[in-house]
């Protein structure tokens, strides 16, 4: 098999949450533990950090990843969704996995995996630790993919558990309210191990204190400690410095459990994040005279940071690229967004993409002011022609609409 039809072969033949859907969800770990077995426990080979929530969790896993690296350890960091290769995904010290490595493993595992009806997800955590294993790093930051309790990554046992915020996303799975929705996503507070929250919420406050009290787990809320002086870094969204507050606050618990972190790898981390893991996508300025950005910020609230920096930073008229998938709240979205700004509704290439069509009516019945393109491509090709030099661009409301801009840029 080439590279491409293993990738293939994950994508199209297996479930995969973030491309279908419902349909690809599963309600249990169970799979996960017979797939650790027959890999015989990668997971239980190397130390990590497990990083989840709603907003930010990639920003916080990619931060840590580039101040271990800048300490001298062998990181491991495993994310989710990737932007532009399947590969993003698994990066150690910030080289993605190779192609040849992904082919050996999906050949070695496919007949023994399919018996286990494994998903696209849980596929690719299989891989994930079974390189860093086999590459021996000293520590993996493991970002979780939906949720907690129940995602694929939550067996490990790390030396420290984040939890970035909690928001209304994937409500169909975690549940209706924030303080469900907290419950699920402190399934990975685990026994006797520190846990890091980063947002105070009044509706999920009580949830994540009597998770770690059960588990005799030592918790504290980012934003209730003194404020640390903010390092420089290229992530440039206001939204970041709640997860810089978060990271510092995760270095110095780390260095509390013998982790080597001094002032200066942490400096060097944050100001090398981009180059040390390849992050992209995070209010992301791809050109200026027009000014052009991109964000995958894709809920109520990671767009409402988004909109709040447009309403600051835009000059000229406010052109707007938006796509979504089709299991979002797009009307409560797209209300976020000013009424008078110019919009360029499309469809990301996923099978989950809310249609054009669809989306044309809910923008309609908001009196918005839009045209329809059936590629992110042409939607650019577009907006970008109408303008003018003084005037925003933004590309948004999905991270697979990002991804389609990214791949042509």
């Amino acid at each position: 098999m080439t590279y491409q039809e293993v990738v293939d072969y994950l994508f199209k033949q297996l479930p995969m949450y973030q491309r279908v859907g419902k349909a690809a969800y599963k309600a249990d770990l169970e799979s996960t533990v017979r797939l650790m077995s027959q890999l015989e426990n990668p997971e239980r080979s190397f130390k990590c950090i497990h990083v989840g929530g709603t907003n930010g969790k990639g920003s916080v896993s990619h931060l840590l990843a580039s101040i271990f690296q800048e300490a001298g350890y062998k990181t491991g960091l495993y994310t989710s969704p990737h932007l532009l290769d399947f590969r993003e995904r698994i990066k150690i010290n910030g080289e993605m996995i190779s192609e040849n490595e992904v082919i050996d493993f999906v050949q070695m595992h496919q007949a023994k995996f399919e018996s286990l009806q494994l998903s696209f997800f849980e596929w690719t955590v299989g891989l994930a630790f079974h390189q860093f294993r086999a590459q021996k790093v000293d520590i993996a930051i493991i970002e979780v993919g939906m949720g907690g309790r129940l995602d694929s990554t939550n067996v490990i046992v790390p030396d420290l558990s984040i939890i970035t915020n909690i928001g209304n996303d994937h409500s169909d799975f975690l549940g209706d309210t924030l303080a469900k929705i907290a419950q699920e996503k402190a399934g990975i507070i685990k026994a006797k191990t520190p846990v890091i929250i980063g947002k105070s919420q009044r509706e999920t406050e009580g949830v994540f204190r009597k998770t770690a009290l059960a588990n005799d787990a030592n918790i504290t809320f980012a934003d209730q400690q003194f404020p640390r002086d903010m390092p420089s870094c290229p992530l440039k969204g206001s939204y970041q410095a709640e997860n810089f507050q978060t990271v510092l606050l995760a270095c110095e618990i780390l260095k509390d459990l013998n982790w080597n972190i001094a002032q200066e790898h942490i400096d060097k981390g944050f100001d090398h994040v981009i180059e040390n893991t390849g992050l992209r996508g995070r209010w992301e300025q791809v050109q200026s005279n027009p000014k052009v950005i991109c964000d995958v910020g894709h809920n109520a609230e990671g767009i409402s940071f988004v909109v709040e920096q447009l309403e600051r930073e835009k000059t000229g008229t406010l052109h707007l690229i938006l796509g979504f998938v089709s299991d979002k709240d797009v009307k409560s979205v797209l209300k976020l967004f000013p009424a008078e700004a110019q919009f360029y509704l499309t469809q990301p290439s996923i099978p989950r993409a809310m249609h054009i069509d669809q989306l044309g009516k809910i923008a309609d019945e908001l009196n918005l002011t839009f045209q329809t393109f059936e590629t992110v491509n042409s939607a650019y090709d577009s907006a970008l022609k109408a303008t003018a030099e003084n005037d925003t661009l933004f590309i948004g409301g999905s991270t697979f609409v990002v991804a389609d801009f990214l791949s042509t840029q």
